[in-house]
């Protein structure tokens, strides 16, 4: 999350993920756009107008995914470590934390690992490798594993608050 406590990493992260998710969505709709144009004015449309969206949505989609848990926007439920002691739930935290960046890193790794085998695998029209779409969940999973990391390394050398709120607060939605 952009705040004052954020990393270089953060930022980083999230001005990258932003470029991809700007560039993607930009693309993707002037291809739509151009291509329903062309089909209404001519009755034809461009051959290659279907691939470039369909390589280009799964980077969107990561980039979104890495933005959306550096914002910690993802569903959790959190009634169960509300309830345990605040030195019990800074543990459980930095080692679940641990736990979903060894996940995450072992996902890339095994991703990474299949690069080569999809990569002969072409698109149609274009003859681009199907290797493009599995680098972005590649690079999505080591993403999310080094935001983890650097959530484990927080909850390990930062202070444990209580995180009980306050009697009558009304959570606010996060976005």
């Amino acid at each position: 999350m952009q705040t004052a406590e954020s990393s270089m990493i953060e930022r980083g992260v999230a001005t990258l993920c932003r470029v991809v998710l700007w560039l993607s969505t930009s693309v993707i709709f002037v291809i739509l756009c151009v291509n329903t144009v062309l089909r209404y004015a001519t009755g034809a449309s461009l051959q290659w107008a279907n691939e470039v969206p369909e390589l280009l949505f799964p980077w969107l989609v990561m980039a979104g995914v890495v933005l959306a848990s550096l914002h910690s926007a993802h569903i959790a439920t959190t009634f169960l470590m509300d309830a345990v002691p605040t030195k019990v739930r800074r543990l459980v935290a930095i080692v679940s934390w641990l736990i979903v960046a060894g996940l995450y890193a072992t996902l890339a790794v095994a991703t990474y690992r299949m690069l080569d085998i999809v990569h002969d695998e072409k698109s149609p029209i274009l003859q681009l490798p199907g290797s493009i779409t599995y680098a972005c969940v590649m690079a999505g999973m080591a993403l999310l594993s080094l935001l983890a990391l650097q959530t484990a390394w927080r909850s390990w050398s930062k202070p444990a608050v209580d995180a009980a709120p306050a009697e009558g607060q009304v959570p606010v939605a996060h976005w």
